[in-house]
């Protein structure tokens, strides 16, 4: 009977340092010490047969067990020891940055053909001494009409020019609506320069859209004169196109502008007109209650996208809006 179990105690050891060996994670250690030296273990069933056994023959095959127990759970030690440190290996090679490997690079951010050109208008005026000024893009027929001398039996009124709402109010038509209500709040003298969406019924085709955007100048203050405007109209167009770029002024009409003009350029032999201009109307000094006997003032109103397609050669507007990478990446 001791020969018997001295010998399952044998193969215990052999069978247990083999398994221990080829764990390959802690979780299946825990799974075998609990197996071998567990209180239901393999070792423990056997050890429960000593009780047969003759006094003489207990002492010595209890040795054996106790070695056979401090061997596999020796086993069992460095193993675990192998396994996390072989873990801690791998965290290390996952983790270690090597700084001698070339960058990643990623692609620059760009600005908008159409937000760089806004961008660069805004610095020349401000440059020029002018301010900011912003407004609503859902306007009242009073702002967006009214009170910049629009007749009521004005083009622009009529539905096809214009997006109402059923409730009166309009998607703005151009930013000439911010300069009054800048006005009605601010005294003169006064510099503003309004960039902004504006909104019109028109057919879109390669050089028009029916969601554009505006940049309206204002300035208001004693004596101001045509040849003022003029003159900030020469060194804004100087800026931004070049110099000694031929200027011509024709007459034109704008219902909150008298006398009022369209400013042309020259550009690759062809006259192009960039924007409108003019001397701000008495009526609407009036309407915001300054006094036109006091205070003179000039505006100017141009359109984003005809100067961003000048500058960037660009020939037809949609190309603006449909957020073609291949087209943007190119500015």
């Amino acid at each position: 009977m001791a020969s018997e179990i001295e010998s399952q105690l044998q193969i215990l050891a052999q069978l247990a340092q083999k398994a221990i060996a080829e764990a390959d994670s802690l979780q299946k250690l825990e799974e075998l010490r609990i197996g071998y030296l567990g209180k239901k273990g393999q070792l423990s069933l056997i050890l429960k047969e000593m009780g047969k056994l003759s006094a003489e023959d207990r002492p010595r095959i209890g040795a054996v067990a106790n070695e056979i127990k401090t061997e596999i759970q020796n086993n069992l030690t460095n193993q675990q020891q192998q396994l996390q440190q072989g873990e801690i290996n791998r965290k290390i090679l996952a983790e270690t940055i090597d700084v001698t490997m070339p960058g990643v690079g990623y692609p620059i951010g760009k600005s908008h053909p159409l937000q760089s050109t806004i961008d660069k208008v805004i610095d020349i005026f401000v440059g020029l001494g002018y301010t900011i000024a912003e407004g609503p893009q859902i306007e009242s027929d009073y702002y967006n009409f009214t009170a910049l001398n629009t007749p009521e039996d004005h083009p622009a009124r009529d539905m096809q020019d214009t997006f109402y709402f059923e409730d009166g109010s309009l998607l703005r038509t151009h930013t000439s609506s911010v300069q009054i209500r800048y006005m009605e709040n601010n005294e003169p003298p006064l510099r503003i320069i309004a960039p902004g969406r504006v909104y019109r019924r028109d057919t879109v085709d390669a050089t028009h859209s029916a969601v554009f955007h505006q940049i309206e100048i204002l300035a208001i203050d004693k004596g101001l004169t045509f040849s003022d405007l003029k003159g900030t109209i020469k060194e804004f167009l100087r800026q931004i196109f070049g110099d000694d770029l031929p200027t011509l002024f024709r007459a034109s009409y704008f219902p909150f502008t008298e006398p009022s003009a369209e400013v042309d350029v020259q550009w690759q032999g062809k006259w192009l007109e960039v924007l409108g201009c003019g001397m701000v109307d008495p009526n609407v000094l009036k309407a915001v209650g300054y006094d036109p006997e006091v205070y003179s003032g000039f505006a100017a109103g141009l359109g984003v996208e005809r100067f961003a397609m000048i500058l960037h050669k660009i020939d037809d507007i949609r190309r603006l809006y449909n957020s073609d990478l291949r087209f943007l990446q190119q500015f």
